[in-house]
């Protein structure tokens, strides 16, 4: 119990933090877009690069780690295209409802990463969702233009599907990272300065941004939806990865860092991907508050299986 109280509550404590200063206004939303802005387009990536091309030796990718996490979220998603067909839900939910069964929250990943398993754990994360990321965003994309109730061009399905693969800012710092590492080279003190005082700005910002962006206020409306969304994301496929890996005999840390990653809230870029895609943004938005209450749980799990 003490080490969910020492490592789990503090991510959770910041998120709350910043949804009571966005209720209470005590910090504007023009604060939040603008950090918001820099956390994903310059803190995380940086981060993210410094982590895996700092300690002067080659990344290596555990390939059945990899694979087994990639299995995993695969059959989450073939299962969350079930419940659409059992509920019967509408062809332009679709998209938003599927998402949130398998994304995750970098964020708070590399929070619960760094705080539990250090900076050795934060460069395999940094590794395995360098490679996950991709794979989600073809998931996600395709499905949310698939079900769209909007007619896309080919050339139009084309670039945004290019948009959320090559122009993420944190496949780019993770795969800029794994590229310098193969050079076995240390990063200069002044580099590794530098970014490690950017690293120690990207955690809280992005906490407190999660915290700000979260809302309840159409969660009764989606309940049966988001109350499935975050079994399927928080229950589900933490089972399905953990019987996966097991599978594969992945173990030690790796293993660790992958039940971490299973059991992360959804990620709030569902909720713009389905505004951009004319999905359902207002049930994207219930899902990633019931997967954000569910994970407390699910993250705690976790912990005491450690």
């Amino acid at each position: 119990m003490l080490t969910i109280i020492d490592n789990v509550l503090p991510v959770f404590a910041i998120m709350v933090l910043g949804h009571l200063l966005a209720r209470r206004e005590f910090i504007s939303k023009e604060f939040f877009k603008a950090s918001d802005r820099l956390v994903y387009f310059i803190f995380f990536p940086v981060m993210l690069f410094s982590k895996i091309a700092g300690t002067g030796s080659a990344a290596e990718i555990n390939w059945p780690l990899t694979l087994g996490v990639l299995a995993a979220v695969f059959l989450t998603y073939l299962l969350s295209l079930a419940y659409v067909g059992l509920s019967r839900m509408k062809d332009y939910q679709v998209g938003a409802f599927a998402q949130c069964c398998y994304r995750f929250n970098g964020y708070v990943g590399l929070a619960m990463v760094m705080s539990i398993l250090g900076e050795k754990g934060v460069r395999e994360f940094a590794v395995l969702i360098s490679l996950a990321v991709p794979f989600i965003n073809l998931l996600a994309v395709s499905t949310l233009i698939w079900y769209s109730e909007s007619s896309f061009s080919t050339r139009i399905k084309i670039k945004l599907l290019l948009k959320a693969l090559l122009g993420n800012p944190l496949i780019i710092g993770c795969l800029s990272g794994i590229a310098y590492s193969y050079l076995e080279t240390p990063l200069p003190g002044f580099f590794t300065n530098t970014f490690n005082l950017l690293s120690a700005a990207a955690l809280p910002l992005a906490l407190l941004a999660i915290g700000n962006a979260l809302t309840f206020a159409n969660l009764r409306h989606y309940l049966a939806p988001a109350v499935a969304a975050a079994v399927l994301k928080q229950a589900v496929l933490p089972v399905l990865g953990y019987i996966i890996l097991k599978m594969l005999g992945v173990g030690g840390q790796p293993f660790q860092v992958a039940l971490l990653y299973f059991a992360l809230p959804t990620s709030p870029a569902a909720f713009i991907l389905s505004s951009q895609l004319h999905s359902d943004p207002d049930m994207a938005s219930s899902c990633i508050a019931s997967s954000t209450l569910l994970s407390f749980v699910s993250l705690s799990v976790v912990m005491l299986l450690f």
